[in-house]
């Protein structure tokens, strides 16, 4: 099976960080990336999307509008959140509405792609059975990975000490946003950080295949690393 995403987001940075997570996840793909109400509701009357990774605050309109126009018209697309609207009020409205998970900004992407195995596997399991048994509902519910083990991400793995998990998502962030490979001074000027530190984490990054780099020649001395994402 594969499943369609419909990305509403009005941040370019964090929709072009959505695309590439939901590129790189297997049976996914991008349908659109919306950033107003009025584009979404069209995007959605057009492309009938599986899913939606839904953002509340948007430039016109507002995400809560759109999961509501979903519901109201009984539409066969699920939706997640992805929002840093994190007030006791919204939350409890979208849960009503229906949103199957909700996802707090500045997010973890380890917890977007356990989001969206999990949306995977309870799509999977209502598409090849009519009844369902209690433990297979409560996989879904409880958000239960089977798989956990066999498909550990390299942010799962503990990381080496000095390198935190935050760091190497604000490395990876400029690496997305800046879309060309980048020297480790220019990295570490963007992260306002030493280069010594910025190198630990690239190195850390190139190890575990997260990141690529190539060659830049010189007239002279060593050459220098471009560090990149690929794809």
């Amino acid at each position: 099976m594969s499943f369609s995403v419909l990305i509403v987001e009005d941040d370019p940075m964090v929709s072009d960080i959505l695309r590439r997570v939901i590129e790189r996840m297997n049976g996914f793909k991008v349908a659109g990336i919306s950033a107003t109400e009025t584009d979404a509701l069209s995007s959605i009357a057009r492309l009938s999307p599986d899913l939606i990774l839904l953002d509340i605050y948007l430039p016109t309109g507002n995400g809560l509008n759109i999961l509501k126009h979903v519901r109201h018209r009984e539409l066969a697309t699920d939706v997640i959140l992805v929002t840093a609207a994190k007030d006791v009020q919204t939350i409890s409205a979208t849960l009503r509405f229906g949103a199957i998970d909700y996802i707090i900004k500045p997010f973890d992407l380890d917890r977007l792609k356990a989001a969206l195995k999990n949306y995977a596997r309870m799509r999977k399991v209502f598409h090849k059975k009519e009844e369902i048994r209690q433990d297979d509902l409560d996989k879904i519910a409880n958000r239960v990975d089977p798989d956990a083990e066999e498909v550990k991400e390299p942010f799962h793995e503990d990381l080496p000490k000095g390198v935190h998990q935050l760091t190497l998502e604000q490395l990876l962030t400029i690496l997305l946003r800046e879309k060309k490979p980048m020297t480790c001074q220019e990295i570490a000027t963007a992260m306002a950080m030493s280069k010594i530190t910025v190198w630990r984490y690239l190195e850390y990054l190139v190890e575990t295949k997260m990141i690529k780099y190539s060659l830049l020649y010189g007239s002279t001395g060593r050459p220098s690393k471009l560090y990149f994402i690929e794809g």
